[in-house]
This record gives C-alpha cells, structure tokens and sequence, in this order.
C-alpha cells in the first residue's frame, strides 16, 4: 500500500512540470506591412485637367513596370517567412489591371490583370507548403482612366482619346494574411463614413479607405485584430475637400477615421483584447508638420498603447526603390506603421523589430520597413 501511494505522489510530481508549461502563457506574434502600391499617384491626382490625367496615369503605370513588384514579392515574403508572424495586416496590395484605351473606363472594368500583389506575396510565401491564406480582403479605391504611357500625346492607339495607349487600372486592398494553425473567425471588413474627396481633372472622386478585422485563437488565446490604412493625401494645411461638403486642415481625415475606429461599436472595440496594427500615416513623437499627431493622438486617448520598436520606419524617397536607382536607410526619418493594443493589463510586449532594412535581390521590398511584435496576453 505505502509502495503505491509512494509511486502515485511521484507519479503526480513528475506531471507538474507539465501543467505549469502548459499554462504558460504562450506568445503571439503579429506584423504590419506596407506592400508600396509601386507608384506616386501625385501626377493623377493633382491633374488640373483631362489630359493631364491621361498623361499622369501613364507615369504611374511606367513607375510601377519599373519598381518590378514580382521581384520585390521575393524579399517580402522573405520577412515573412523569417518573422514567423501568426498574422500579417497587409495595406497597398494593389491589384493593376488593364484594357484597352478605345473602352470608356468609367466606371472601372478592366479586367486584364498586370500584377495581383496579394496572388505574387501569396505565391512566394507558400510554394506549395500552404502556411499562409488570405483571411479576409477589403476592396477600396478603384479607378480606371487612359493612360499616356509613352509621352507623346500627338500618337495613340486605334479609336484611343487623349494620345492614349492602354486604359489603367487600380483597385487597392488591404488584407489580413493567417499563418497555418490560426483560427479566424468573424471575418469583416468596412469603409470609413469620412473620406478625402480629390478632384483630378476636376472630377470628385472619394478617396475609399477602410479597415479589416476577425477574431483569432492563437495557442489557446483568443483576441481581435485589426488592420487599418488611414488617409494619407490630406496633408493641405487648412483645405482638404471631404465626402462630407466641408474641408479641414492637415491630418483631420485621418483623425476622423481613427476615431471611428474605437468609437462604441466600431470595428476596434471588442469584449477580447484588442491588437490593432497598421499604416496610420500619424504619430506624436515623429510629426513631420502640424496635425500630422492626430489620429495617433485619438487612439492613446481611447486607452490603446503602442506595442513595437520605436524605430522610425518611413519612407524611401525614391521613384524607383531598386538598390541603385536611389533611396538611403537615412530616408527612414519618421514613424507611420504601428501596432497597439487596448488591454494594456492584458497584453506585454516581449519583443519587436522592424523588417526590410536593406536590399534583397536588387530591390528594397517597399518603401517602408515592416514592423514585427511578440506579445504574450494573459
């Protein structure tokens, strides 16, 4: 009897260790990343009129031949597969289709693609092993007009307006991408109600942003993330056009979106932790000009902390991001990219990083660097 009991005391003795390691709460590791839509669509939207529209969309479309995503997707996906993130919030997957120029391009139809950044990511990422898939994707703005790709305006393709050659088009996405052995549930995604008008040409267009989100159970914790790609274009000190009828000053857009997001019900607010990552074009110790603050601001005032390197992330100031055709890590003056979090009792960083600091290949991955923080939730 005493020889049994003896054997059952170490029996339970040695399963301790076990259950202590099994209780153990075990990280998670989440990334941002911003893809580069692979061109400044400056030339488009600052066109004072149709043609030099047409003229502005063929630049775009040649600097995204030339900025050469398919290799660039080389060294993105090497991030990702080095980082081991068990989610990716992915902004600017652009998705370039084309048709040709005797087409009307409104509304936009093309359907000829050039290059489905999520589809050339996915392909490198997964090479037949299938560690990633897209959980959820968000359509957002999508527009298609002629395009000038060779500069003379004086020829053009047969029944082409405007000297133009091929019609262009651009839907951007962002996306949330899942590591094998992830749940996600509760899939969904949204347009923000305030959005920057811009007026190409003279024309209104809505600049269409918005947001994705699920739930995820990742080694037993269970929490809601977000990934979001808040304005960029309303930088004009006092006037920026809105959806809404009025302008406002620099950063205000954004800020709106912001706060939409962590407004009672809204797409960050959940009764599980909250881990919110993105391009939120905005922070407090980096503000590039006045308003720039605010949208980062709205989000420390709505109890979220930030959770990742303090290292600046942003930008290349380079048409072509190839290694020789320009760019310096000197570039990377400022912060943009961010991952944060609403339960800050709940959540402790353990680590971050930031990706994407020097060339792979021949080619910068993006003109941002990625950001990569472990948490361990409680």
């Amino acid at each position: 009897m005493v020889t049994a009991r003896i054997a059952a005391v170490a029996a339970t003795l040695l399963l301790l260790p076990v259950a202590a390691a099994a209780a153990k709460p075990a990280p998670v590791t989440v990334m941002t990343r911003n893809l580069y839509l692979g061109a400044d669509l400056g030339p488009g939207v600052r066109a004072a009129n149709l043609q030099g529209l047409v003229n502005g969309a063929g630049q775009i479309l040649n600097q995204v031949d030339a900025n050469n995503f398919p290799a660039r997707a080389k060294g993105l996906a090497k991030e990702i597969l080095a980082a081991k993130p068990d989610l990716v919030g992915l902004q600017e997957a652009a998705l370039w289709r084309t048709e040709p120029c005797d087409q009307n391009p409104l509304p936009p139809k093309a359907t000829t693609v050039r290059y489905d950044y999520l589809a050339t990511l996915l392909a490198q990422l997964n090479k037949g092993k299938a560690l990633y898939h897209i959980a959820v994707a968000k359509p957002e703005f999508d527009f298609e007009v002629w395009a000038k790709t060779d500069g003379d305006e004086a020829t053009a393709g047969p029944g082409c307006p405007m000297g133009s050659e091929i019609n262009g088009r651009l839907t951007m996405r962002d996306a949330i991408l899942v590591r094998k052995g992830v749940k996600a549930s509760k899939t969904r995604s949204g347009t923000f109600k305030t959005l920057l008008r811009v007026k190409p040409a003279g024309v209104n267009i809505d600049v269409t942003r918005g947001w994705t989100a699920l739930d995820a159970a990742v080694r037993g914790h269970r929490f809601h993330f977000v990934n979001t790609h808040l304005e960029s274009f309303d930088n004009n000190p006092t006037a920026n056009p809105t959806n809404k009828g009025k302008e406002v000053g620099n950063g205000q857009v954004r800020a709106a979106q912001a706060k939409e997001l962590v407004a009672k019900g809204g797409p960050a607010t959940s009764k599980l932790p909250v881990i919110l990552v993105g391009d939120l074009n905005s922070d407090v110790k980096t503000e590039v000009k006045k308003g720039d603050s605010l949208a980062y601001r709205a989000l420390l005032k709505a109890k979220f902390v930030e959770r990742s390197t303090s290292r600046h992330g942003c930008c290349l100031k380079a048409d072509v991001i190839s290694a020789s055709g320009g760019g310096s890590p000197k570039d990377f003056t400022h912060r943009v990219d961010h991952v944060m979090t609403n339960a800050s009792k709940k959540v402790k960083l353990l680590r971050s990083s930031i990706t994407g600091g020097r060339p792979f290949g021949g080619w910068w991955d993006s003109d941002h660097q990625g950001l990569v923080s472990t948490l361990r939730l409680r």
